[in-house]
């Protein structure tokens, strides 16, 4: 296990794709939940639930993960971009569709986390965070 979190959800979300599963319950953390919702805004997640099992200090999350009409998987490739030891920004100008438009990239700005075509209308450059590709 990394110490990159981000990197460990996404992989855990293709994985979980890739399997066909349902849900998947993952550690709460506060970038990982506003990455979950710009996917949810997308329609690659279903519903987010952040949860504290009984005598613990600590949360989960709860994903409820999106299939497509004929019941396949909606995830098909997770990426993470900015790395711990590789930091990428760019301005607004500069960020790039995903599969021409058939993906979401997330980016963190001043004003929150948020889809790259939503950073690009309001000309809000940022740290690149990860991109995911899905039909």
């Amino acid at each position: 296990m990394s110490l990159d979190t981000i990197a460990n959800m996404l992989s855990a979300l293709k994985n979980a794709s890739m399997a066909s599963a349902g849900s998947i319950e993952l550690p709460y953390f506060r970038q990982g939940k506003e990455i979950l919702e710009v996917f949810k805004q997308r329609g690659l997640v279903n519903e987010l639930k952040v949860f504290k099992p009984e005598g613990k200090d600590y949360k989960y999350m709860h994903v409820d993960l999106a299939t497509g009409a004929d019941g396949a998987r909606r995830i098909l490739e997770t990426r993470r971009i900015s790395k711990p030891g590789n930091r990428v920004c760019r301005p607004y100008a500069k960020l790039a569709k995903v599969k021409a438009g058939l993906g979401v990239v997330v980016v963190s700005t001043s004003r929150g986390v948020m889809a790259g075509e939503e950073a690009r209308k309001k000309k809000l450059g940022g740290e690149v965070l990860c991109s995911c590709f899905f039909k």
